[in-house]
């Protein structure tokens, strides 16, 4: 996030587009301050203005930082974007600590990355961690679930509860069922927090 000075909006942008040598277009802005002088003859806006790659800058950065701090290696990280998302591939020198049981570790390190993400650019950053391609692996196996679950509801019309999941997970789920043209059966997602899970339903057309 970078703050910059003119006359009015349009002078702003142009030097934050100089600056951030970025077209207008890709820079997102908000005006943060505006004033002018007695009796108004001179007025000075100010805009927080930034763009796509350095939200995802700060987000690989902060990422390292915070590995680094735990001492251990990093030997590969990679983002792409994809369906608004900031979606990094991680690569350490001790998967398996920073994954923890049942991925609670990466889910903690995610949320914190993302909070802080938030707060600096004041808007909602959606991030997705994975390491050594332990989500990649889960949402497979979640996908198998779903249809399994789905094929079960549809044929004994009994509601089927799934365990609670990130909400990364339940949208696997939603969108296999969703897309795999399952009549008569839909998904709801309930409970609060870390409770909330989805349950697969039969209805009547």
């Amino acid at each position: 996030m970078k703050y910059f000075t003119g006359k009015n909006v349009e002078e702003a942008l142009e030097k934050a587009s100089q600056e951030l040598n970025s077209p207008i277009e890709n820079i997102t802005y908000e005006v943060v301050e505006e004033s002018s002088s007695f009796l108004g003859l001179k007025k000075k806006v100010q805009i927080s203005a930034y763009t796509e790659a350095m939200v995802v800058e700060y987000v690989l950065n902060y990422i390292r930082e915070i590995i680094e701090e735990t001492g251990l290696e990093i030997k590969e990280i990679k983002p792409r974007l994809e369906d608004g998302f900031i979606r990094i591939q991680l690569d350490s020198s001790h998967n398996s600590i920073l994954i923890g049981k049942n991925g609670r570790t990466m889910q903690a390190l995610n949320q914190l990355v993302r909070s802080a993400a938030n707060m600096e650019f004041k808007k909602r950053v959606r991030v997705l961690i994975d390491i050594n391609g332990y989500k990649e692996d889960k949402y497979k196996k979640l996908e198998a679930i779903a249809k399994r679950e789905a094929t079960k509801v549809f044929k004994t019309k009994i509601t089927a509860v799934l365990d609670p999941m990130t909400a990364d997970e339940r949208r696997v789920i939603h969108n296999v069922i969703a897309n795999s043209n399952f009549k008569n059966v839909k998904t709801v997602s309930e409970g609060e927090g870390n409770k909330r899970h989805i349950t697969i339903v039969y209805v009547n057309e």
